[in-house]
C-alpha cells in the first residue's frame, strides 16, 4: 500500500530513488537565467511589506511565504532535475537464483488447514518454466539455476527439485554459485530459502568475500516467522560419558507456540526402551522452556538416547518433536583415594555405600596414631605404603581424592600444589568433608588448596574447644532439585519430599562465604529444638551450604562440610531397608569421578552427523604429570558398523601443545567406534569414542522462517531481502544494481505529480487565506 501510494505521487519506487544519482538537466546557461529572474522577483516580494491596506505584518509574511514557496518550485522544476540510474542492459548480464532443495521446505505453513500450501509449492509457482517472475528475469538476464542444501549444484528447472536433502549450507551455497559465474558479468545472486542454515560455516567470513567482489545477494525469505501450534524439542545437552548403572543428567530446551500452560509428557527412550518420562508444563509467555531429566543407564557402550514429545493435536510440525543424543556407558572401575586423619564412623559407612559399586575402587588411607596408617582395598602391597602421595605421577592414577577430617599440617607445602594440580590440570575430582580439622578450622587458608576449594578458607586453624557447631536440616535447592547426586527419591516420595524427611546432620565448619562460581545443592537450615553458634552462642536460626562444588580448571572440586552424614543411615527414624545413604554416596563418587580425562582424550565435533558429512577428531594427549606431548604418534583406528576397520593418522596442530587433529566422513550409516592410540616414550595409552551418522533431522529445528539471516546477508552485501507477497519487484531491483554491463538512463523529476500537487496547494492556499482574510 505504501509503496504504490509513493510511486503514484513521485513517479518512482523508493528503489529507484535509493539506487539513482541526483543530478540537474537544464544547461548552465539556463540556470544562469532563472537565477537572474529569481533575483529580480526579490523587489516584487518585498512590496507585500510596504503595502498597507487591509492587511497586517502577519499577513504579509503568510503571503509572501506562500508565493515565494510556489516560485521556488516552479524554478526547481526549470533546472529540470533527475536521476542519472545505472540499468543492466537487457540479456548482457547473469544472474544465480539459488532454490533451497532441503527437507524444510516441505513444511506446509502458507494458509491454514486442509488449503495449506507447502513451501516448495511456492518455488514451483513463482520459479516454474511458465511463471511470470522467471520470464521476466529472463526477459533483462541470462538466469542460472542453482538447487542447494547439503551441497549445491546446477538445475534446469524447480520441476525437478525433490526437496530431500536433509541439512541447509546456506552459506556455502552462495559462496559456491558465484565462483560458478565469476567468469561471467554478474548482476547478483537471488537466495529463496527459509534461511534455516545448520552448517558450521562462518557467515561472517562469507559476507566479506561476498562484500570484496561487490556482489549482491537478494534474499527471498519463504514460510512463517511464527508457527501458530507446535512443540519443537530444540536441543539436548548430555555428558559425553557416564558409569554403567549410573545417573545421566540432560538438559533439554523444549520450544513452543501456541500450548501456553498446557502439560506434555517428555520421553526419553535408549533403543526403544522407555528410561525416564516426566511431565512438563507449557509456561505462559515464554517460547523456549528449559528442562533437566535424569535417566539410569544399565547398558554399556554407545547408547542413542532419544528424547521425545508425542505429537500433539494441530502442531504444524511433526518432525521437530524429539532429539538425540550419543552417549557412551563405560563399565569401567574409577579409583578413588580417601584419606582419613582418624578413625571415625564416616569410613564404615561410605566403603559400605560403595562396596557392591563394581564401577567404584575406594582405596583408604586410615590414620590410626601419629605415624601410623591403615591401607583398605590397595591393588598391592606397594600401594600407599609410604603414605600420602609424593609425586604427581603416583597420585595422578587416582581419579578422584577425598579429603576426610585432616589438617593442612599433615601435607607438605608440595602434596597441597600437588592436590592443587590433580584438579585444575589432570582434570580430578576433589572431595572434602567436613569434621574439626578440615577446611579453615583445620588450617587451609593460605593454602594452595584453599584456591580449589568452593567456600572462601579463611583465619587461622581453630582449636576443638572453640569449633562453631550447627544443627542442619537438609533440603535441595533449585540447582539440586535434578542433579544426578540428590536423586534418591522413590516410588512414594519425590527427591525433595525425601531429603526433608532426612535426618538433621551437624556441621563444625562455619561456612562464611561462597565463590563466585560455586554452586550450592543441599542446604542446611536449624530445625526445631536445634541451635548454631560458637561457644556460648545460640542461633536458632541460621543457614549454611552442606553441599556445594564448583569447577577449578579441568576438574572439580565438591565440599560436603558436615561431619555425621552416616546420621542419613542410622539416624533412629532411618528404615533398615533404607538405601538413600548408599544411593547419595554412590552417586557423589560416580559425580567426582565422572568428567576425569585419562593421558589421552579423543573427541568427535560433532558425534552426531548424516551419512558421508566430515567430522572432526580430536585427541589430546599428555604424559605421567598430564604435561603435554607434541612427540607422540596418534592413530585413530575406526570400526563402521559393518565390522570393517580403517586406521587413520592424526596430525600434531602445531598452534596448540598436545593437539593431534583429522577429519573423519562416515560412509556407513550407524554407531562408528574410534579407537585412538597414542604411543609416547612413556608407554601407549588409548581413549575410545563414538560417531553416529545417520539422517538426521537438523532442518525441522528452528523451522520458521529466519527472517534475521536472510536481512543480514541482503544488507551486507547491497541487496534486498523480500517475503513471499512482496517479490515481484525484483527483476527491476536488480536491474539497477550498477554490476555487470549497464547503461545510465535519465529519470525526469520535473513532472513528478507530487510537484503539481504541491504547486495548486500554494496557489490554493494563498487564494484561500486572502479569502479568509478579506484581501481578495
Amino acid at each position: 500500500m505504501f509503496g504504490a501510494l509513493f510511486q503514484l505521487l513521485f513517479k518512482y519506487r523508493p528503489a529507484v530513488f535509493e539506487q539513482g544519482d541526483f543530478a540537474l538537466g537544464a544547461p548552465m546557461s539556463v540556470i544562469l537565467i532563472v537565477l537572474l529572474a529569481a533575483a529580480l522577483t526579490i523587489p516584487a516580494l518585498l512590496t507585500y511589506f510596504r503595502v498597507r491596506g487591509k492587511s497586517t505584518p502577519r499577513d504579509r509574511i503568510v503571503l509572501t511565504v506562500l508565493r515565494g514557496a510556489a516560485l521556488l518550485l516552479l524554478m526547481a522544476c526549470l533546472f529540470r532535475p533527475m536521476l542519472l540510474l545505472s540499468e543492466a542492459v537487457p540479456r548482457r548480464n547473469f544472474i544465480g537464483v539459488l532454490l533451497d532443495d532441503s527437507r524444510s521446505m516441505r513444511i506446509a505453513d502458507r494458509g491454514t488447514g486442509a488449503s495449506a500450501r507447502t513451501r516448495s509449492d511456492f518455488v514451483r509457482d513463482t520459479l516454474g518454466e511458465k511463471s511470470d517472475l522467471l520470464r521476466q528475469l529472463r526477459k533483462k538476464f541470462q538466469v542460472r539455476l542453482f538447487r542447494f542444501g547439503g551441497s549445491s549444484t546446477r538445475t534446469d528447472s524447480a520441476g525437478g527439485m525433490r526437496y530431500d536433502q536433509r541439512e541447509t549450507r546456506l552459506v556455502d551455497a552462495i559462496e559456491a554459485a558465484r565462483q560458478d559465474l565469476e567468469a561471467v558479468p554478474l548482476s547478483g545472486l537471488v537466495v529463496v530459502s527459509d534461511g534455516a542454515d545448520n552448517a558450521a560455516a562462518e557467515v561472517n567470513d562469507a559476507l566479506l568475500a561476498l562484500r570484496a567482489r561487490a556482489v549482491p545477494v537478494f534474499t527471498v525469505g519463504l514460510g512463517s516467522e511464527r508457527f501458530a501450534r507446535d512443540i519443537e524439542v530444540q536441543r539436548v545437552e548430555a555428558p559425553r560419558r557416564v558409569l554403567k548403572n549410573g545417573t545421566l543428567v540432560a538438559d533439554v530446551i523444549i520450544r513452543q507456540r501456541g500450548f501456553d500452560g498446557e502439560t506434555v509428557p517428555l520421553i526419553v527412550e535408549d533403543g526403544g526402551r522407555i528410561v525416564a518420562r516426566a511431565d512438563i508444563l507449557m509456561p505462559a509467555g515464554s517460547d523456549a522452556s528449559p528442562v533437566r531429566i535424569t535417566a539410569k543407564l544399565s547398558e554399556s557402550g554407545a547408547r542413542t538416547l532419544t528424547f521425545r514429545i508425542p505429537v500433539q493435536d494441530r502442531e504444524q510440525v511433526m518432525e521437530n518433536n524429539a532429539q538425540r543424543a550419543l552417549v557412551q556407558v563405560r563399565d569401567a572401575r574409577e579409583k578413588v583415594l580417601y584419606i582419613e586423619g582418624a578413625p571415625r564412623y564416616e569410613v564404615r559407612f561410605i566403603r559400605e555405600a560403595v562396596e557392591l559399586d563394581s564401577n567404584i575402587q575406594l582405596v583408604v588411607l586410615q590414620r590410626t596414631a601419629d605415624g601410623k596408617f591403615i591401607r583398605l582395598n590397595v591393588d598391592n602391597g606397594d600401594e600407599l605404603v609410604a603414605g600420602f602421595p609424593k609425586t604427581r605421577a603416583e597420585l595422578y592414577k587416582y581419579t578422584a581424592v577425598v579429603l576426610g577430617d585432616i589438617e593442612a599440617s599433615f601435607f607438605t607445602h608440595d602434596q597441597l600444589a600437588m592436590l592443587t594440580d590433580f584438579v585444575s590440570v589432570r582434570g580430578g575430582g576433589l572431595l572434602q568433608l567436613g569434621g574439626r580439622h578440615s577446611f579453615s578450622e583445620g588450617g587451609y587458608a593460605g593454602t594452595p588448596l584453599a584456591d580449589a576449594m568452593p567456600f572462601v578458607v579463611e583465619g587461622p586453624a581453630v582449636a576443638d574447644s572453640l569449633s562453631f557447631f550447627a544443627d542442619l536440616a537438609p533440603s535441595l535447592t533449585p540447582a539440586g532439585f535434578a542433579h544426578a547426586v540428590t536423586q534418591i527419591g522413590t516410588a512414594k516420595l519425590t527427591a525433595t519430599e525425601k531429603w526433608k524427611s532426612m535426618p538433621s546432620v551437624t556441621a563444625v565448619n562455619r561456612i562464611k562465604k561462597l565463590k563466585p562460581g560455586a554452586v550450592v545443592l543441599i542446604t542446611g537450615n536449624v530445625p526445631v529444638g536445634g541451635r548454631a553458634g560458637m561457644p556460648g552462642e545460640t542461633m536458632t536460626r541460621y543457614e549454611q551450604p552442606i553441599l556445594a562444588y564448583q569447577r577449578f580448571g579441568r576438574g572439580l572440586a565438591v565440599a560436603l562440610a558436615v561431619q555425621d552424614d552416616w546420621q542419613w543411615r542410622m539416624a533412629g527414624s532411618i528404615e533398615i531397608d533404607d538405601l538413600s545413604f548408599q544411593t547419595f554416596w554412590r552417586q557423589l563418587l560416580r559425580w567426582v569421578t565422572s568428567d576425569t580425562p585419562e593421558r589421552v582424550e579423543a573427541r568427535a565435533t560433532p558425534d552426531q552427523v548424516n551419512p558421508k558429512s566430515p567430522v572432526n577428531l580430536r585427541a589430546i594427549v599428555v604424559d605421567s604429570a598430564f604435561l603435554r606431548l607434541n612427540d607422540a604418534k596418534v592413530i585413530a583406528q575406526v570400526t563402521a558398523p559393518s565390522g570393517a576397520r580403517s586406521d587413520l593418522p592424526l596430525d600434531w596442530a602445531v598452534e596448540r601443545d598436545g593437539e593431534y587433529r583429522a577429519v573423519f566422513t562416515p560412509a556407513e550409516e550407524g554407531v562408528h567406534r574410534v579407537r585412538v592410540t597414542a604411543t609416547t616414550s612413556s608407554g601407549v595409552v588409548t581413549d575410545t569414542t563414538y560417531i553416529r551418522a545417520a539422517a538426521l533431522d537438523a532442518e525441522y529445528t528452528m523451522a520458521e522462517m529466519r527472517r534475521p539471516l536472510l536481512q543480514r546477508i541482503a544488507d551486507e552485501t547491497g541487496g534486498r531481502f523480500y517475503t513471499a507477497d512482496k517479490i515481484s519487484t525484483l527483476p527491476d531491483d536488480i536491474a539497477m544494481t550498477k554490476r555487470g554491463v549497464t547503461v545510465v538512463n535519465q529519470m525526469d523529476l520535473w513532472d513528478m505529480p507530487v510537484i503539481f500537487v504541491l504547486l495548486v496547494g500554494l496557489v490554493s492556499a494563498e487564494w484561500g487565506y486572502r479569502k479568509a482574510r478579506g484581501l481578495a
